[in-house]
C-alpha cells in the first residue's frame, strides 16, 4: 500500500478512535486529576495544578494520542498516559513558580517522572526542597497511578529499560527554569556532555530540548501495550523520539512562545541560534528529519499521525498568527508536509472548541 494511502488510514482510523473514545476519556480523566487538585491545601501548589490542567490541555490530548499506536485499544494505556502528562505539566509549572530554590529543588521534584515508571520502587520526597509541600498526595496519587497501569501493560518488562532511561533523562527539565542564564546555559551544557551522545549531528541544546521533551517516555508506554515487541523496534522509538521527533516539538514550543518567553526574560532553547532565519532554517531541517523516521518506523504511517498532529498543533496557536509570524509559521508548516497542512484548520477549531488558542 503506498504511504500516502496508509497514513489516510491510519488518521481515519486515529480520528475514529479519538472521537468516540479517547477525548471523552480525556474529559473524565482530567476532571477527575481537577477535583483532587482542587482540594490541595497549599494555595501555590493548588494553583500550579489547576493552572496546568486548565492551560495545557493540548499536551494532554496529544499525550492520548498515543493511544493509537497499539492495534487494540487499551484503556490502562490511555489512562497512564493521561495522568503521566498531567503529572509532567504540574511539575513543570510547580518548578517554574519554585524556580528560585534552586536546581536541587528541579531535580529533586522531577524525580516523580522517574519513580511513576518503576513499580515497587521507593518513592521519594519530591518537595524536598520545595517552598511548598502540602498538596494533598495530589503528586503522589499520580505517581502510583501511572505505576500500576505501567504494571498491568503486557511488554512493559521488555521497554522498560530503554523507559527508564528516557525517563532519566527528563532530569534535565530541573535546569530548565533556573533564573540565572548564565548557571542554567553552563549546567545544561555539562549536562548534555555527561549524558547524551556527540555523534548524533545535532547541537548541544538540541540535545537537551528533545530530552526535555518526553514523548519518548509516552512513545515506549504505547509500544508496551502491545503483546509483543521487538528489541530492535524498542530502540528504533527510542531514537527516533530523543533525537528528532522530541526536539521538533521542542523548539515548535519554544517558537510559538518565543515572544512570552522574551518579555518575562524565559529560557527559550530557539534563542540559543544566532538569529531567526538560522533557527527556522534547522527547526525545519529537524521536522523533515522527524517526519521521515516517523515514516520508517514499525507502524509508521501512525507515528506520523502523531509527528504531523504534533507540528500542526504548535502551529495553530494564536501566537503563529501574527503579522511578525506568520511567514514564517508558513515555512515550518510546509516542512511537515501534506499531512500536517490537512491537520492545520482541525487543530485550530480543536483550540478554539477547548478555549485553548493562546495557552
Amino acid at each position: 500500500m503506498p504511504s500516502s494511502l496508509r497514513q489516510a488510514w491510519a488518521l481515519g482510523a486515529a480520528t475514529t478512535r479519538e472521537l468516540l473514545w479517547g477525548l471523552r476519556a480525556v474529559s473524565r480523566e482530567t476532571g477527575s486529576w481537577r477535583a483532587h487538585a482542587r482540594a490541595i491545601p497549599e494555595a501555590t501548589l493548588r494553583l500550579a495544578a489547576l493552572h496546568a490542567l486548565a492551560h495545557k490541555r493540548g499536551n494532554i490530548d496529544g499525550a492520548a494520542l498515543f493511544w493509537i499506536l497499539p492495534r487494540r485499544r487499551n484503556r490502562r494505556l490511555l489512562r497512564l498516559l493521561i495522568a503521566y502528562e498531567v503529572m509532567a505539566d504540574f511539575l513543570d509549572t510547580a518548578s517554574e513558580d519554585g524556580a528560585h530554590a534552586g536546581l536541587r529543588n528541579g531535580s529533586q521534584l522531577h524525580r516523580a517522572l522517574i519513580e511513576a515508571l518503576d513499580p515497587g520502587g521507593s518513592i521519594s520526597d519530591y518537595y524536598l526542597y520545595h517552598p511548598a509541600s502540602d498538596d494533598s498526595a495530589y503528586l503522589h496519587a499520580l505517581v502510583t497511578c501511572c505505576r500500576a497501569h505501567c504494571a498491568q501493560l503486557p511488554s512493559f518488562i521488555r521497554v522498560r529499560p530503554f523507559l527508564a532511561r528516557a525517563a532519566g533523562l527528563t532530569q534535565v527539565l530541573g535546569i530548565n527554569h533556573e533564573p540565572d542564564s548564565t548557571l542554567r546555559d553552563a549546567t545544561l551544557k555539562r549536562w548534555v556532555e555527561a549524558e547524551l551522545p556527540a555523534e548524533t549531528g545535532l547541537h548541544w541544546f538540541e540535545l537537551a530540548a528533545g530530552a526535555s521533551a518526553w514523548l519518548t517516555v509516552l512513545a515506549l508506554l504505547a509500544l508496551g501495550a502491545e503483546p509483543r515487541c521487538e528489541d530492535r523496534d524498542i530502540a528504533g522509538i527510542h531514537d527516533a523520539y530523543l533525537y528528532w521527533i522530541a526536539p521538533s516539538g521542542t523548539m515548535l514550543d519554544s517558537y510559538v512562545d518565543f515572544a512570552e518567553d522574551a518579555a518575562h526574560a524565559d529560557h527559550s532553547y530557539l534563542a540559543h541560534y544566532q538569529n531567526l532565519e538560522i533557527a527556522t532554517r534547522r527547526t525545519c531541517h529537524l521536522i523533515r528529519r522527524a517526519t521521515q523516521v516517523a515514516r520508517d518506523l514499525p507502524n509508521g504511517a501512525k507515528h506520523t499521525v502523531i509527528t504531523a498532529s504534533m507540528v500542526a498543533l504548535y502551529l495553530s496557536k494564536d501566537s503563529a498568527r501574527t503579522p511578525t509570524t506568520r511567514t514564517t509559521a508558513r515555512i515550518l508548516l510546509d516542512a511537515g508536509g501534506p499531512l500536517t497542512r490537512l491537520l492545520l484548520p482541525v487543530l485550530r477549531a480543536w483550540r478554539t472548541a477547548y478555549g485553548q488558542r493562546a495557552d
